[in-house]
């Protein structure tokens, strides 16, 4: 069964709107829209440690994120972990994915029928104190400096509308998790913690999250590694994660 279609697997949020948030804020938080819960972290690429892992020092994939903790030099510290887009029987990413400035897999410009291929789809990065959510061709065309890059799908919300596949009458429920780039700039990782639709998930990244570019990373099987919130998720081995690391660099 393959991760990157959804497979039918198994109080209040502080709100401030200036780049400030994260020195002023814890970065996680739960808020409710439409009446459903979310969790909310945001990081300021200019300040945070923003990374991506998938395989260990044994080509492995790490699969966990005790595993990424365990991997990380003395002095460092998981603050935040995610499932970071979606992987295949053998959870390696299904497009492209860039980690330490080397691409380890190709873009993804075939058709098909599951979530990633649900186009336009997109790739999130970072690079250079900047962080961005691109649709997958124009950051082929552009190809900005990218430290990490994580291809996943669909686009939640591109330039500033809910992605034209996406309707308000879609009836599939499922937990899900995705990232968008704020107006100030600001990494906005969001995790539902009950089983929404795609509508319902999209229009939380542009109404309340302020979004206008949010991709989709994952359902079903959707993880949060939030401490300060005593969130450790439990869910069956990842691929690709995304990570904020505290201490040196």
């Amino acid at each position: 069964m393959r991760r990157w279609a959804e497979a039918g697997l198994l109080a209040g949020f502080l709100w401030i709107g200036s780049a400030s948030a994260a020195t002023l804020a814890a970065p996680c938080a739960d808020l409710s829209q439409g009446g459903h819960s979310y969790t909310i972290c945001r990081f300021d690429p200019k300040k945070d440690d923003l990374r991506l892992f998938w395989r260990g020092p044994d080509g492995q994939p790490l699969g966990s994120f005790e595993a990424v903790a365990a991997r990380l030099k003395p002095g460092e510290k998981l603050i935040f972990g995610m499932n970071g887009g979606m992987y295949d029987d053998y959870n390696a990413p299904v497009g492209l994915y860039i980690e330490q400035g080397v691409e380890l897999k190709r873009a993804n410009t075939r058709g098909g029928a599951a979530n990633f291929h649900l186009k336009p789809n997109g790739v999130f990065f970072v690079g250079g104190g900047q962080a961005g959510v691109w649709e997958t061709s124009h950051f082929l065309s552009q190809r900005p400096a990218a430290e990490y890059a994580t291809q996943s799908g669909p686009m939640l919300v591109l330039n500033g509308k809910i992605h034209p596949r996406i309707h308000a009458e879609g009836t599939s429920v499922k937990l899900r998790n995705g990232v968008g780039i704020d107006h100030d700039g600001m990494v906005v990782f969001a995790i539902s913690n009950e089983p929404v639709t795609f509508f319902q998930f999209a229009s939380l990244f542009l109404d309340k999250l302020q979004c206008d570019n949010a991709l989709f990373l994952d359902g079903s099987i959707s993880a949060l590694y939030a401490p300060e919130l005593g969130r450790d998720d439990f869910t069956l081995p990842m691929g690709p994660i995304v990570g904020v690391v505290a201490g040196r660099k």
